[in-house]
C-alpha cells in the first residue's frame, strides 16, 4: 500500500463501486428471500414450513448479500483491474 493520496476520480470510482455493491446485494437478498419465503404468502402450507421458510430465506438472503458485497469490493480493490 502506498502513502499517496487518491485523486477525486479514484474516490468517486470507489464510491460508485460501494453503492453498486450495496444496491446489488439488496436486490439479490430481496430476490432470494422472495423466492424462498414467497410460497408462504401464496399457498397454505403446514405450520412448521410456514415458520421455517421465512427464517431460512432471511438467513440465506443475508449471507448471499454479504458475499455479494465482499465479491464486488474485492474485485474493485484488485490492482490493475482496468
Amino acid at each position: 500500500m502506498g502513502t499517496s493520496r487518491r485523486s477525486q476520480a479514484e474516490r468517486d470510482a470507489i464510491t460508485v463501486e460501494i453503492g453498486y455493491a450495496l444496491l446489488s446485494a439488496c436486490f439479490l437478498g430481496a430476490v432470494v428471500f422472495g423466492a424462498l419465503a414467497g410460497p408462504v404468502a401464496v399457498w397454505q402450507l403446514p405450520a412448521a414450513v410456514e415458520e421455517t421458510l421465512p427464517v431460512v430465506g432471511g438467513v440465506i438472503a443475508a449471507v448471499l448479500a454479504v458475499l455479494r458485497v465482499v465479491h464486488v469490493l474485492w474485485r474493485c480493490a484488485r490492482p490493475g483491474r482496468r
